[in-house]
């Protein structure tokens, strides 16, 4: 009987504070210091309307728009309720499928652009949500986009190059681009898409 009152008051302590103080007192501090990305690193569009997360790729399928890396979350891919890699190996007969199903679609869109296809256009995540590119990955797409928005490929570029994230802290990571972050800056700048002018904002593939 001892030992089960033991027990049960090292449970008891234990579920108090790792379930219940511990949890309370790092949100509370992610709260005070780091509000928004606590929040979800929300990002919001001209009228205030959430458009998505920094943090959280989505699927853009208009032309006008950077593709991001292809997804495995969730059934139709972008499912941020279902992070996940496909977990096929290199000699599965769909991976092969599917990445020359995109090698296929992506020469076709782009085929104003310059050198092969960048691996990671056709390689998915671990998670199926990065949100980033390499600063190659967006500017092998600048052709179509800056033909989608009829503007020069100069100023598409140009709006690239200005989010370019370097490595964290100097050495850690390689440089990257946000993808949401670079086609919202797009419209600030240029407008939306002529396909898209009259349509509610919806920058989320479905």
């Amino acid at each position: 009987m001892t030992t089960i009152i033991v027990a049960l008051r090292v449970t008891l302590v234990t579920l108090v504070v790792t379930g219940l103080l511990y949890p309370f007192i790092m949100t509370g501090i992610a709260q005070v210091l780091f509000p928004w990305r606590a929040n979800g690193s929300l990002v919001t569009g001209d009228t205030g309307q959430i458009i998505g997360s920094e943090a959280i790729a989505q699927g853009f399928a208009n032309p006008a728009y950077f593709q991001p890396r292809p997804s495995a979350a969730g059934e139709n891919g972008y499912d941020a309720a279902s992070s996940s890699g496909s977990n096929l190996g290199t000699t599965s007969k769909k991976l092969q499928d599917r990445v020359k199903e995109d090698l296929d679609r992506l020469k076709k869109e782009n085929h104003e652009a310059l050198g092969p296809v960048p691996s990671e256009l056709v390689t998915t995540s671990s998670s199926g949500l990065d949100p980033h590119l390499s600063p190659e990955g967006m500017l092998w797409q600048v052709p179509r986009v800056a033909k989608g928005r009829n503007v020069s490929a100069e100023r598409v570029k140009a709006v690239v190059d200005s989010y370019i994230e370097g490595r964290t802290f100097g050495i850690l990571g390689e440089p990257r681009v946000n993808v949401l972050l670079v086609n919202l800056a797009l419209d600030r700048q240029f407008g939306r898409p002529a396909s898209l002018a009259s349509k509610t904002m919806t920058y989320v593939k479905h």
